[in-house]
């Protein structure tokens, strides 16, 4: 009787005029446009050490491959969610999709790694459109009680392109070269606009106002600032991080930053809303996500740099020793979501995973030449399961807490800290690895070859990443628990 009620509160939650069948087409067409942005941003995972060897990489830039993407990805994500309180996000959607289809030709043809790199940062600009939007779409369609279930589903989506994306780029670097990698994304991104323009369904919110694109210009420039100073300092060939370099970079960053927070506070239609962070819940889940985004963002990049450099395995090998921290991420996403939405409790999974991921960090911190694969991979496996307890039920617990007029600038903010700490933590990871195999270039390695520099500098690198997750274990700890809404 009472699964009955539960259904009928379900369907009663649906927007004027949709209907079961709508909503699973609405929720394919998200799936797929999003399926296919995580396929091309983890693509080049495996391809990264033989891109570098190709063209003439150094570590920095081996890392900024990356970065570069997350941090347009991070910068542009509050703007899109603003503009999707704003206007129609099926329109917005198709916007940002469009972005991403063209950088992946840029990037595709790059002729060095400077054209690579600022391609994949427009690329980064697409993705974070995608990204936020799905969110904002799901939350537009389905209750927070339900929305449980299809989190669950689009965790469930980025582990599997998590998996195929690593897989995807080693097969092809093996057989048809790296730059098809990109490519890749293509034709994934066109059957996208096709699928969302015949299928998707969603209301228009509108509320009124202008977008702040001063205060848009001011956060993309401010997190620049920050992720190149923590890319640069402390390695030998840049500057130190007590040099008059690092006060500069520090000094400019705080300025726009404090800039930044005074123009927010005064505009009728700020990009991000200062007071949602107010909210105990929404600061607690902020700081959280960008604790634990080090794990879906720096750690594929350089465990295919340890299995393929560190260990001599091919790119293809590489992308299938990734697959059980993915397994986990499957798993513990597709697991907690289905048991929110059943019994409609979520703090206890979020508090679980955020032990267990940083648990297995710490783990992962005694790899290094001579670690057996099978305890390399059951580790991967331990941090998949925590990562996956957490990442989209942090998103789902902040749409809680706004109304459905907001639910754009939310989850915009939430991604757009899980976004910016995956790129921090890229940085530094980045950084970490560059100081400890100074003199080794990347480009030199023979990859056939295993080098032990690399795979013993990959130990040190997973320390400092097991220490940025442990935010995430306080601030989970301190999240007062609420009743999940059962209406939009």
């Amino acid at each position: 009787m009472q699964l009955k009620s539960r259904s009928r509160a379900a369907q009663g939650s649906l927007p004027d005029g949709m209907t079961r069948r709508d909503l699973g087409w609405a929720i394919a067409g998200i799936l797929a446009v999003f399926f296919a942005a995580m396929v091309s941003m983890n693509v080049v995972v495996t391809a990264l050490p033989v891109i570098s060897q190709e063209l003439g990489g150094t570590q920095i830039q081996y890392s900024w491959v990356v970065t570069a993407t997350l941090l347009a990805n991070a910068s542009s994500t509050p703007v899109w969610g603003k503009l999707a309180d704003m206007m129609s996000k099926k329109v917005l959607f198709q916007v940002a999709n469009v972005i991403f289809f063209l950088s992946s030709l840029g990037a595709g043809f790059a002729p060095n790694m400077e054209t690579l790199i600022a391609a994949r940062f427009v690329q980064g600009v697409g993705l974070g459109g995608l990204g936020a939007l799905a969110m904002a779409i799901m939350a537009s369609i389905v209750s927070p009680r339900e929305r449980g279930k299809y989190a669950g589903y689009i965790g469930a989506c980025l582990a599997s392109a998590t998996a195929l994306g690593p897989l995807i780029g080693g097969i092809t670097v093996d057989t048809l070269g790296w730059r098809w990698c990109f490519f890749v994304g293509v034709p994934l991104s066109v059957f996208a606009m096709i699928m969302v323009a015949r299928t998707l369904r969603v209301p228009v919110i509108r509320s009124p106002g202008r977008i702040d694109y001063f205060g848009a210009l001011l956060l993309v420039i401010a997190s620049g600032l920050l992720l190149i100073w923590l890319s640069f300092a402390g390695t030998p060939e840049f500057f130190a991080w007590l040099s008059w370099q690092s006060a500069g970079f520090l000094t400019a960053a705080l300025v726009l930053l404090s800039v930044f927070v005074l123009v927010e506070s005064k505009v009728h239609n700020p990009i991000i809303q200062l007071r949602m962070l107010i909210d105990r819940t929404t600061f607690l889940a902020a700081v959280s996500s960008a604790s634990i985004a080090v794990c879906l963002f720096g750690m594929p990049a350089f465990l295919g740099q340890y299995f393929q450099i560190g260990r001599g395995l091919s790119p293809t090998e590489s992308g299938l020793m990734i697959l059980p921290l993915v397994l986990g991420n499957l798993i513990g996403s597709l697991v907690t979501g289905r048991l929110i939405t059943r019994y409609g409790r979520w703090k206890v999974y979020i508090v679980f995973g955020s032990f267990i991921m940083s648990s297995g960090m710490f783990a992962l911190a005694t790899v290094g030449q001579g670690t057996p694969y099978p305890l390399v991979l059951t580790y991967l496996l331990v941090v998949g399961l925590g990562f996956g307890s957490q990442m989209q039920n942090l998103m789902l617990i902040v749409q809680n807490t706004v109304s459905v007029t907001r639910v754009g600038q939310a989850s915009a903010l939430i991604a757009f800290f899980r976004v910016f700490g995956g790129a921090a933590g890229t940085s530094i990871l980045g950084s970490v690895m560059a100081l400890q195999v100074v003199g080794v270039s990347v480009a030199e390695v023979n990859v056939s070859a295993p080098s032990p520099v690399y795979a013993d500098a990959t130990g040190t690198m997973f320390l400092v990443a097991a220490c940025l997750t442990l935010p995430a274990v306080i601030t989970n700890l301190l999240i007062k628990e609420t009743a999940l809404r059962t209406t939009i």
